[in-house]
């Protein structure tokens, strides 16, 4: 049925494609009628919330009846603490994904456009056309590429950079590839880049990647002050439901988002949580530590079974099914294995799976093992 509305939307709404979230636990059980779900479908941190996080947030319920702060001033001061900036730095955003809409809000326009890379992150595209900006897409490197396949290609970035370049989104590490750009190829581009042109560098996943290589641009933001970086608690820190997300910059473009941010963005229990789970370095180190290996396993047992993928350094891995990945989808679904498929980013021979606990990961492998033996029967 045709909605009447759409044509009464701004222009460029009635374009928009709404962003997918992986299929939620109860969707499938109303479905299907299935029970004792995994889900690995959203890149969730699977141990479940830190316990110092779970008690700040029973010890701020008292004060729900009170609006939260609206500058997030303990949270902003723990964030610049940690990363070597001052707090005038710091913009709050419920989730990441607030973030890179409020830089597309302040930043772009009609008259503009944004450069992000093929197969990057969907939110992208998703706020460049809602302000009515264009968007200009860069070729990601060949899925049979030595090194990084299907990842971002900064030359062919470059290229699209001109005049009305607003700004650049780069993924690094890049979901739902897992690819990740060097320290020295990613600051060779930002220096490249025009100092009128924002380069947002969304690093969500950051906290996964242990590699002398991998540059936490924060330490660039002196040498470079069109760069923003932005980061998340709902990955390695576990607190996806509370959307905790944030952008380090100069103060000249903090001052620009906090214009455009809404007020109490961000609400009271999810900024003591997040404030709590910065002070769990045990916590965290248990979340990249479980990752790792399990991220490993399960790299070894797509080599066993001769399945091919993206080398990731995030929490999830990109499979490719070499056909059409929906009917193996829709089979591990029966299967009571909930995972990602990516058809929506232009690679519908691909599944993208998330790490989960080794529970976890031994009931999608089984479950993979039982589709695939299913297929050679049929």
């Amino acid at each position: 049925m045709t909605n009447p509305y759409v044509k009464l939307a701004v222009p460029g709404v009635q374009q928009l494609k709404p962003y997918l979230p992986g299929k939620p636990v109860s969707e499938l059980e109303r479905e299907y009628g299935i029970s004792n779900i995994v889900k690995l479908a959203s890149n969730e941190n699977p141990l479940g919330p830190s316990e110092k996080a779970m008690d700040a947030i029973r010890a701020e319920l008292a004060e729900s009846t009170r609006y939260p702060d609206a500058n997030g001033y303990e949270l902003k001061q723990a964030l610049a603490a940690r990363h070597g900036v001052d707090a005038s730095c710091i913009t709050l955003g419920n989730g990441s994904n607030d973030v890179l809409v409020m830089l597309a809000e302040a930043f772009l326009h009609e008259s503009r456009e944004a450069v992000y890379s093929e197969f990057a992150f969907a939110v992208y595209p998703i706020a460049i056309q809602t302000v009515g900006a264009t968007a200009r897409v860069a070729p990601a490197r060949p899925a049979d590429a030595s090194d990084q396949p299907l990842g971002h290609d900064l030359d062919a970035m470059r290229e699209l950079v001109n005049e009305r370049t607003g700004i650049v989104f780069i993924a690094n590490p890049n979901n739902p590839t897992g690819t990740w750009l060097r320290a020295d190829e990613l600051r060779a581009f930002v220096a490249s880049v025009p100092a009128d042109t924002l380069v947002v560098v969304d690093q969500a996943y950051a906290e996964y990647l242990d590699d002398p290589d991998y540059a936490d641009c924060i330490a660039w933001l002196t040498e470079f002050p069109n760069l923003v970086v932005t980061r998340t608690f709902s990955k390695a820190f576990g607190l996806a439901a509370l959307r905790v997300g944030y952008a380090v910059s100069a103060p000249g473009i903090a001052d620009v988002l906090n214009r455009v941010r809404q007020p109490f963005n961000v609400n009271s229990l999810a900024m003591s949580a997040a404030l709590a789970v910065l002070q769990d370095e045990e916590y965290l180190e248990r979340s990249v530590a479980v990752n790792a290996s399990e991220l490993r396993r399960l790299e070894a047992a797509f080599d066993e079974m001769g399945i091919r993928y993206v080398p990731s350094v995030g929490n999830f891995v990109l499979i490719d099914l070499q056909r059409d990945a929906q009917p193996v989808y829709e089979a591990l679904l029966h299967e009571g294995v909930i995972v990602r498929p990516v058809g929506n980013y232009g690679l519908p021979n691909y599944l993208r799976i998330s790490v989960g606990t080794p529970a976890e990961n031994t009931r999608l492998l089984d479950a993979m093992r039982a589709v695939r033996a299913g297929a050679a029967g049929g």
